[in-house]
Formats: C-alpha cells, sequence, structure tokens
C-alpha cells in the first residue's frame, strides 16, 4: 500500500487520475449474503430489499429523522442539506458501523472496509425534486472505484413517493459520459447521464422502512419526483475497500468498520459527542 504523505494534494476531480472499472465480490467468501446473492450482485450491480430493522427499530428510527429534520429546516436548512451526518450526529456514526449492515457490505468489498459517507435523501410530498441518472463515481475523489452505497429506507418507497431506479448491469459499461444538469429536470444533484436508458430498462427499487439496498459506485440510478402525499426518506452510507485512496481530504471523513486501514490512507473521523 502506498504512503499516503507522498500522495500530491488536489483542488478538483478532474486532476486525479483514477482507476475506474467495476470490482467484484468474492462469492466464495460470503459470510452473511449467500453465494448467490454475492454472484446477483456482480451481474445485476445492486441487491435489494435486505432486512436490517423491524418494525419497532423502523418507526424508532423514523422518529429520531422526524427530529432531526425539523431541527435541520428551523436551523435554515432543507430536507437535502444533512449531509456527512455520521461527523455531527452521534446516531448516525454508529448506523454507519451497525453490525447488521456492515456484515452485508464486507461480503461485497471484502474483509478490510472503510465507511465515509452518510447522506439523507428526504423527498417531502410533492416537492418537484428528481435525481437525474447518474453514476456515484463521477462525484468522487476516490480511486479505485471498489465502492458501494447502502440506501436504508427510512420511510416505505415505493413508485408512487419516487423510489430509487437502477439500471441493472450498467455498472459493467465502466464510466459513462455526464453533462450538467439542465435547470429543467429539477435535479438534485448536477449532473445526468443523457443516453442512460440505451443501457437497459430501469428496475424500481421498492423497499420498506428498515430495509436496504446496496449497489456499485459505477451503476446507473435515479429516482423521479415525488408525487405523493407521502414523504420519501432514506439514508445512504458510503463504504469503501480500505485500499482505496481518497483526495481533497476526503479521507478525513472514514470510519474504519471492518478489519483495518492504513491510518495514513484513513487516520480516522472521530465519534461525535
Amino acid at each position: 500500500m502506498a504512503d499516503f504523505d507522498i500522495i500530491p494534494a488536489y483542488n478538483s476531480i478532474e486532476e486525479i487520475e483514477r482507476q475506474l472499472g467495476f470490482f467484484p465480490g468474492d462469492p466464495e467468501a460470503a459470510k452473511t449474503l449467500t453465494t448467490q446473492q454475492v454472484e446477483t450482485y456482480n451481474r445485476e450491480g445492486y441487491l435489494t430489499a435486505l432486512d436490517i430493522f423491524d418494525e419497532a427499530e423502523a418507526c424508532d428510527l423514523r422518529a429520531y429523522f422526524d427530529a432531526l429534520l425539523q431541527q435541520v429546516m428551523n436551523e435554515g436548512g432543507d430536507s437535502y442539506s444533512i449531509s456527512t451526518a455520521h461527523a455531527t450526529y452521534s446516531r448516525v456514526y454508529d448506523l454507519l458501523q451497525h453490525p447488521r449492515i456492515v456484515n452485508y457490505v464486507q461480503d461485497i468489498l471484502g474483509e478490510n472496509v472503510v465507511a465515509w459517507g452518510s447522506h439523507f435523501f428526504c423527498k417531502l410530498p410533492h416537492d418537484g425534486k428528481a435525481v437525474s441518472w447518474h453514476q456515484d463515481a463521477s462525484y468522487w475523489p476516490l480511486t479505485p472505484s471498489r465502492t458501494a452505497t447502502v440506501w436504508l429506507a427510512i420511510d416505505d418507497a415505493d413508485v408512487g413517493n419516487g423510489c430509487m431506479r437502477f439500471i441493472p448491469r450498467s455498472h459493467l459499461h465502466g464510466h459513462l459520459e455526464w453533462r450538467e444538469s439542465a435547470a429543467s429536470e429539477n435535479n438534485v444533484l448536477n449532473q445526468t447521464v443523457e443516453n442512460a436508458l440505451d443501457y437497459g430498462a430501469p428496475f424500481d427499487n421498492v423497499l420498506r422502512a428498515g430495509q436496504m439496498s446496496i449497489h456499485n459506485d459505477l451503476l446507473l440510478h435515479g429516482s423521479n419526483a415525488n408525487q405523493s402525499d407521502r414523504r420519501r426518506c432514506g439514508l445512504t452510507l458510503r463504504y469503501c475497500a480500505a485500499e482505496v485512496h481518497a483526495y481533497m481530504d476526503w479521507n478525513q471523513k472514514g470510519v474504519v468498520v471492518a478489519g483495518q486501514a492504513d491510518p495514513r490512507l484513513w487516520p480516522g473521523c472521530p465519534r461525535p459527542q
């Protein structure tokens, strides 16, 4: 593993030479997922409807988020602004390393895993916001792209309230061209892959509160606007293999959640009080 202290600093992601490609999980090493589930992830680019919390636990988590969202909005934020939440909120920090979640992730990414991101994506009823087709890897100053995102459902997510959508197997096409999103798209983010549907038909990632999905950083995904009278909130938790290099100080966000990591690469984000 290279020494982190000799890696040059960069001011923008465009300056970084990144290794962007799919790194499959090892089906034979799986301990929580089945061999077939890891093979499905490798083939399709995602797994879905993995049970994490029962109904009572999911209700407790939703009540926590209700209070947090109200606090953030009272302070001038909005329903999408609770980002890198684990660096501020101890309960999110603990969720990031919850063993039920990490055990699934470890079967995808390997023995040594770092968690580095946490962001609530909360679509309020009729808020008009969508998420255009994109690949996560386009946003992240990480290399190699051995990373994955957990989407933990805080609310039930279905087609009516704008659940996430995947394009199966699109992760096998490498890094795709994108453009800046037009204002008319009402995109929560700022990137759009123009010809995403050329890579296949979308799959609706329907989840009940307390379930999670996990998808690869090169998988095309997005979501439609919430046209319903119901909220749709999910907590994205971001993970990578411990050998991944993070630039632009993103390594300061990292928490070693399984195995070990070189502290020069991942010095460790402390648990907030």
